[in-house]
């Protein structure tokens, strides 16, 4: 006979009977119907009349000599426990007259009879098992008491009768909960003021070092947190990973219990084992109401102690509203990463403008730039970020609020600026950063000079590890410009460079490469000395002038034909 596939549905481990389907606790898998016809005819006598309820049958087979009330099945379950299991109080009272010793007996997953009756909320069969002597206080193999599975249910008319009988109200389950934690849990206000009246204690914490108070701040229950608070619960009690209820609160975004929180003082400048306070959790997970009401009760000087601003967080994960909160309330935002917290990024970068940058976020990075971010803070120069991701605004954006030009990476020391490199494949860009004082010279020192230059090594992708080795030697600028990347752009970008230039001498591999293309030997008759008379006047000028002075060029009593001329602009060029 083929039979069905088990389906998974919640179930009893004992015996199943017709009542038994209808209210199944999860304990294994409903068997097909061919099992469950075999298991029937399986059945105690007794065992079958307890499921259908056969209150007379089972008053005539206690009786019966040949008659054992602990008989048990294959999970520990003796004809109590599934009186009790089907709310069959009558029952119940008739097996412990025949029988009281066994009133709590317990199955193989050390369930009494009294546990099966509260977990099915049978209140009647509580009331008969407890009036015959059932213990309250004997748990399951987690721990969990009756009176623990009544607050689960949330049934205080069972709570109050478990009480009633000396239940013990501060036991804990096998991760250290108590019924007070669970009645939080579920907001149950009523229950929580029966469990603290007969003794509950409003500060026990769990294994985790989790107080009630905790529980009702992370889940959001603001009635069982202002009970528990009314009946003398700890307010700033921090758990074991040293986070306290505010923290938690901000965690998870109960914008109604933060504020209540603070209006009871709760202390804002405590941070946890990581060194978040609550408002790097709130900056981080976007709550801009919640940041609003921590800033008055959060110490700045407190947070600069903490090695991380929640500037830099709010700025990791795009958050420009909380940013732009958190810059209006005076937060620095030059403020940079302690060590600890820099050596978790690879780049080790430091500032909250370095991660807007990052993440190419030109709102956020206008923000911070205007309220006075130095863009020359980190390792890395944020200006070489923008660069390599190619985004013309943010490097504009940059070069404006006077990000340094001729920037180098300090692991991957080159002779020319870093900034060249990044933007090769970009020669609007290298023009610009040209204009704006990058040095172009050094991109035509070579130590070779006229001689043979060894072969180019194959050299990896330039990163910006601080742990990596580097070499003893500085990168040229000639090696950077034949690799397979950007050989083919060589002669427009040294095109671009001897614009900024005065005399220079091209080393061997750099006049190989103008070699390379007949439409390049202009470009090659350009860098042969002498140089223009005009070229290294206006070279001359632009030197005395400075930067700061030249980005004001246009406003001096001089020829517009001159001011191009000075700016390189007295020629289109299309790259």
């Amino acid at each position: 006979m083929v039979r069905k596939k088990k389906r998974k549905y919640p179930v009893s481990g004992r015996s199943v009977g017709e009542n038994a389907l209808l209210v199944p606790e999860v304990r294994g898998e409903w068997p097909d119907w061919f099992d469950l016809i075999e298991r029937q005819q399986e059945l105690e006598p007794i065992v079958k009349a307890i499921l259908d309820g056969a209150v007379g049958t089972v008053r005539l087979l206690v009786k019966q000599p040949g008659c054992n009330l602990l008989t048990a099945n294959k999970d520990g379950w003796i004809p109590l426990h599934e009186a009790a299991y089907c709310g069959q109080d009558q029952c119940i009272k008739i097996l412990l007259r025949a029988q009281p010793g066994m009133v709590n007996q317990r199955t193989l997953k050390w369930k009494t009879a009294l546990m099966l009756a509260v977990a099915m909320e049978h209140l009647a069969c509580v009331e008969s098992l407890l009036e015959n002597g059932a213990d309250p206080d004997i748990a399951n193999v987690e721990r969990e008491t009756p009176l623990y599975k009544a607050c689960e249910k949330e049934n205080p008319a069972m709570v109050a009768m478990l009480l009633n009988y000396g239940a013990s109200v501060n036991k804990n389950c096998i991760q250290g909960w108590t019924a007070l934690h669970e009645s939080v849990c579920r907001n149950n206000v009523e229950i929580c003021e029966m469990l603290v009246k007969a003794g509950a204690k409003v500060n026990m914490p769990n294994m985790y070092g989790i107080t009630p108070i905790f529980v009702a701040a992370q889940s959001g229950k603001v009635d069982a947190l202002r009970m528990l608070l009314k009946n003398g619960a700890d307010l700033n009690s921090q758990a074991a990973d040293g986070a306290t209820a505010l923290y938690e609160a901000c965690k998870n975004g109960h914008e109604d219990v933060v504020e209540f929180l603070l209006s009871q003082n709760a202390d804002a400048n405590k941070p946890g084992k990581t060194g978040l306070m609550p408002i790097h959790i709130a900056a981080q997970r976007g709550n801009d109401g919640i940041v609003a009401m921590l800033i008055p009760a959060t110490s700045k000087a407190r947070v600069r102690r903490t090695g991380i601003s929640p500037l830099h967080l709010a700025a990791e994960r795009n958050r420009n509203d909380i940013l732009e909160i958190l810059i209006e309330a005076g937060f620095d935002v030059n403020a940079t990463l302690s060590e600890d917290h820099s050596m978790m990024y690879e780049d080790r970068r430091s500032s909250a403008l370095y991660f807007a940058v990052m993440n190419n976020n030109i709102d956020a990075t206008t923000m911070l730039l205007e309220a006075g971010a130095n863009p020359n803070l980190d390792t890395f120069n944020p200006l070489l970020v923008a660069l390599r991701q190619g985004c013309v605004q943010t490097v504009t954006l940059l070069v404006q609020h006077g990000a340094n030009v001729n920037a180098y990476i300090p692991t991957h020391p080159t002779i020319f600026p870093a900034a060249v490199m990044f933007c090769m494949k970009y020669l609007t860009l290298l023009k610009y950063l040209m204009d704006n004082g990058c040095d172009a010279l050094s991109c035509f020192s070579c130590v070779y000079g006229s001689n043979p230059h060894p072969p180019i090594k194959t050299r990896r992708n330039v990163r910006y590890d601080v742990d990596e080795t580097t070499e003893n030697t500085c990168i040229q600028f000639c090696e950077v410009i034949s690799t397979e990347t950007y050989s083919r752009w060589a002669g427009p970008i040294i095109d671009v460079l001897l614009d900024y230039v005065g005399h220079v001498k091209l080393c061997a591999r750099l006049v190989e490469h103008l070699d390379s293309y007949h439409e390049w030997q202009g470009i090659k008759e350009k860098s042969m000395p002498p140089r223009p008379l005009m070229q290294l006047c206006r070279l001359k000028i632009r030197k005395l002038l400075g930067i700061n002075r030249l980005k004001k060029i246009c406003k001096l009593p001089v020829p517009p034909r001159l001011i191009k001329f000075i700016n390189h602009q007295e020629r289109e060029r299309e790259f």
